[in-house]
């Protein structure tokens, strides 16, 4: 799965003298992509149309709406592209300013889908992926060598680091033996390691 590189991207395109404005943002809930949307549609409430999409949770969760032009010729194309791309947690919106013209069902569909496309284009992505999540503990003795080399390792995401009775690191990694391993010669051996869950990073 892939999701925007940043956090906000905006694009517009003509067709026919309408002007579609597509809108990307980058979501992490249901609740989150209606609030967007709602503020969206306050702030453009002089659009014609104010088309949406979005996908959630690595694809599973879809949602997407024509809002008032003809069923399937805005809302699902826009989903489609956001599929097609591999994208989760990406909101897009479509601002239609009507330009006089009747672009036809076919012509609906291109013009969002390609609105969509642009938008895409020239956000960027970034590839996801769920690495191991562990907790280590070590002692003081080793752990601020410990700490600055986990932070040049491009294969581990450092979290969270405490400093209580031992340093405990908060951590995603790969490859989770090599990383036990790499730990266990940085600690002689004292390191403690616990798995965590996952965590989602971005490569």
């Amino acid at each position: 799965m892939r999701t925007l590189a940043v956090a906000r991207a905006e694009t517009e395109t003509v067709v026919n003298r309408s002007r579609f404005i597509c809108t990307l943002y980058r979501v992490d809930s249901d609740a989150q992509a209606r609030e967007r949307i709602g503020a969206h549609r306050r702030a453009n409430w002089d659009a014609t149309h104010n088309c949406t999409a979005y996908v959630l949770d690595d694809g599973q969760s879809a949602r997407s709406s024509d809002d008032g032009e003809p069923a399937g010729t805005a809302g699902v194309p826009m989903l489609e592209v956001l599929r097609g791309r591999d994208l989760t947690d990406v909101l897009a919106v479509v601002t239609r300013h009507f330009g006089g013209v009747k672009l036809g069902a076919g012509g609906l569909v291109r013009a969002y889908g390609a609105a969509v496309s642009a938008a895409v284009d020239a956000a960027g992505t970034v590839e996801l992926a769920h690495w191991q999540r562990l907790t280590v503990r070590v002692d003081y003795g080793p752990a601020g060598s410990i700490e600055g080399l986990l932070r040049l390792r491009e294969d581990v995401r450092l979290v969270n680091v405490e400093f209580g009775a031992e340093v405990v690191f908060d951590l995603a990694c790969s490859d989770v033996e090599l990383l036990v391993d790499w730990l266990a010669s940085q600690s002689a051996g004292a390191a403690e390691v616990e798995p965590a869950g996952t965590l989602r990073v971005e490569l």
